[in-house]
């Protein structure tokens, strides 16, 4: 390379760099492991890392159990084909997976049609508003203060270069989406009204209200959701035009934020500007079942200028973990996860308030809510690591107003006495 290139050393290919920036000692590293010496090194890092605490976050990472046989069922070979499934010959385990899961997520949401799977929640946020831009022809979004403020950064970030002007609605203190201030914030160039429910602090909204106050101006409502576990027993976002969804509930681990997996889903009229891959059923020559990705050419996941996406990929893997999440559970079953879920946030906050605490938004919730604790954030959490508790996201980083406050999260994996503990700790 460096003969080819006419240079007499590696260093030269770095001439450019100024001499300031280069690195002129070795790296700081230790040197190389055995493999059993590099396993033992990570089961040390993983007892520092998990001791034992019980964990009140949730805040779109949610802790629901997962069955053992989902990581046996996803290694099986039919589903490790490979990882774009264009030539169905090769595929049909991975295309056949990927059509029952949008079956099963149009039956959850109430909608038409469902895709493959985005990347996340925060960006299927931004794929149903920049789709119902295209559907309406306009650029204005409107986006509850109440949806998680990690997705409305993502959206702000992906939408500065196109300039879609974006208004925030704020939340009454009951928690609940204030309705007059959306009435007020949508217009005629609203192409998307954003709420989310349950929202950041669990708070229950009205898909009905919200979708009447946008299709009144001729936008387009997307229903947020951050946990498909509250589906189980909520009414379905059926009001919605468009449903995004954050799908890591559903069987797929907590893992330092990923890989999650997002969903959209919509109305069947809007199904050619659904962004990602969709599965349809066909017949072969000979008139056998079999599944083919339908309704997009292959130069929608290839070629920038006709994509309706260009960070829109498959998660494919993390959907056939919810898939056999769904079918696990099944109908009733997802219903009980959902009513145990509910009475585990109900029983916490009945417990913090029988303390003295304060727990704001009297709305109905599902299993976050919102506490004040006696204590500072800081100084709580280095009390409650002595107990081994992880109490709760502390709400004033993201919004001021609500400084001291902690979003607590309690799901089935968590048994009353953690509870109990819980309400003692935040009220010493």
């Amino acid at each position: 390379m460096l003969d080819d290139l006419g240079l007499d050393s590696v260093d030269a290919l770095f001439r450019h760099i100024p001499e300031y920036c280069r690195l002129t000692r070795p790296l700081d590293i230790p040197k190389g492991k055995s493999e059993a010496e590099i396993l033992d090194f990570f089961r040390a890092a993983a007892r520092d890392n998990a001791p034992g605490f019980t964990s009140f976050l949730g805040a779109g990472a949610y802790q629901h159990y997962r069955p053992v046989h989902i990581d046996t069922l996803v290694s099986r070979g039919e589903w490790f084909t490979a990882y774009t499934p264009y030539q169905p010959e090769i595929s049909q385990g991975t295309l056949q997976s990927i059509f029952e899961f949008q079956t099963m997520i149009c039956q959850l949401t109430g909608q038409e049609v469902a895709n493959a799977g985005v990347y996340d929640g925060s960006t299927a946020l931004l794929e149903a508003c920049m789709m119902a831009a295209r559907v309406t022809g306009r650029d204005g979004l409107v986006v509850a203060r109440s949806v998680h403020p990690q997705y409305r950064e993502v959206l702000r970030t992906l939408t500065r270069s196109r300039e879609f002007p974006i208004a925030e609605v704020g939340y009454l203190p009951s928690g609940r989406l204030d309705l007059d201030g959306l009435r007020a914030a949508v217009s005629a160039s609203t192409a998307a009204v954003a709420v989310q429910s349950p929202n950041f602090f669990g708070t229950i909204e009205d898909w009905e209200q919200a979708a009447a106050i946008a299709h009144a101006a001729g936008a387009l409502l997307v229903a947020v959701i951050a946990d498909p576990v509250s589906l189980g027993l909520l009414p379905a976002p059926a009001a919605a035009d468009i449903v995004a969804m954050e799908l890591q509930g559903f069987g797929i681990p907590v893992g330092f934020g990923g890989p999650y997996a997002g969903i959209l889903a919509c109305r069947e009229t809007f199904v050619r500007s659904l962004p990602g891959r969709l599965v349809g059923e066909a017949r072969d020559a000979e008139g056998r079942r079999g599944f083919v990705l339908t309704l997009a050419t292959r130069e929608q996941h290839i070629r920038r200028e006709k994509a309706t996406s260009n960070i829109c990929t498959n998660q494919a893997l993390c959907a056939l973990m919810a898939s056999i999440f769904m079918a696990t559970y099944g109908k009733q079953g997802l219903r009980e996860l959902a009513q145990q879920n509910l009475a585990k946030a109900a029983y916490a906050a009945a417990a913090c308030r029988g303390a003295g605490l304060e727990v704001l938004f009297p709305a109905p919730r599902f299993h976050e809510f919102v506490v004040k604790p006696r204590r500072a954030p800081a100084e709580l959490e280095a009390a409650c690591a002595r107990e081994r508790l992880i109490p709760g996201l502390p709400l004033g980083r993201y919004y001021p107003e609500l400084e001291g406050a902690l979003l607590v999260c309690a799901t089935e994996i968590i048994p009353r006495a953690e509870l109990d503990r819980l309400a003692a700790a935040l009220a010493a």
